[in-house]
């Protein structure tokens, strides 16, 4: 496993565009997606021989609740507090593609909420859909920072934390390594925030973010690396104008 997490991270890290959209309404109702996507000519450079080796097709898509349901008697053993986590998951939709013959490799997570504070860490879905198949505890995992988000009056937030000072070194230092391994290496490694809202965009905290055209939508990108050594880097707050009173 640990082997798998470490492979995963370098795949993430130097190979993969992450792209997080929120569709926000009026009513604090809406819809987030986070698109993993590996970027083909950088993984190629990465696996080189292995590239063209590739035999294998999956497309699967499924919702995070049909597990608990599936899991029932293991999930109904663990302790409460890990229950209330996993049920805030329910709802999200997963989507995963990864063909070798159309050279797409693709995880999609969706997740429909009523307010900003329901939304989840999307990042987290698989590690908890294994820890639900496998029966682990969240005390073992290794999360070192979680992301959670606000929206009251006419401000909106991506608050990130971070949990565990010495998990967030222990990554802080393999992706330095990874930096070297690959320094001149020509990688895709974005992760991209997608924002849009229901009112005209005051202010953002970030002077980075490209605001649209009407004012309504804002676009940041960070390298990916940069955002997992230093996941603060991402928080936001958005200032939207105040509502029109008729």
């Amino acid at each position: 496993m640990k082997r798998y997490l470490f492979l995963l991270l370098i795949l993430l890290t130097v190979s993969c565009q992450v792209t997080e959209t929120l569709q926000l309404n009026s009513d604090g109702s809406g819809t987030i997606e986070v698109v993993n996507l590996r970027d083909e000519h950088s993984y190629m450079q990465i696996a080189k021989e292995n590239y063209s080796k590739e035999d294998v097709y999956r497309d699967t898509t499924y919702i995070f609740g049909d597990y608990i349901k599936k899991h029932h008697e293991t999930f109904s053993r663990t302790p409460v507090a890990d229950q209330k986590v996993f049920l805030r998951y329910s709802g999200v939709k997963v989507h995963k593609k990864a063909s070798s013959y159309d050279k797409e490799f693709r995880a999609t997570y969706t997740q429909n909420f009523q307010k900003a504070s329901d939304i989840v860490d999307l990042s987290k879905t698989d590690h908890y859909l294994d820890d639900i198949k496998k029966n682990y505890a969240l005390s073992a995992e290794e999360h070192y920072y979680k992301v959670c988000y606000d929206y009251t009056g006419n401000r909106f937030n991506r608050i990130v934390t971070i949990i565990d000072t010495l998990e967030q070194k222990k990554e802080f230092d393999k992706i330095e390594s990874l930096k070297a391994e690959y320094k001149g290496y020509k990688l895709v490694q974005n992760y991209i925030l997608n924002y849009h809202f229901p009112r005209k965009i005051q202010s953002v905290s970030n002077p980075l973010a490209k605001i649209s055209d009407d004012h309504k939508s804002l676009s940041l990108q960070f390298p990916l690396s940069d955002c997992l050594q230093n996941p603060l880097s991402t928080n936001l707050e958005v200032i939207l104008e105040p509502e029109s009173v008729d």
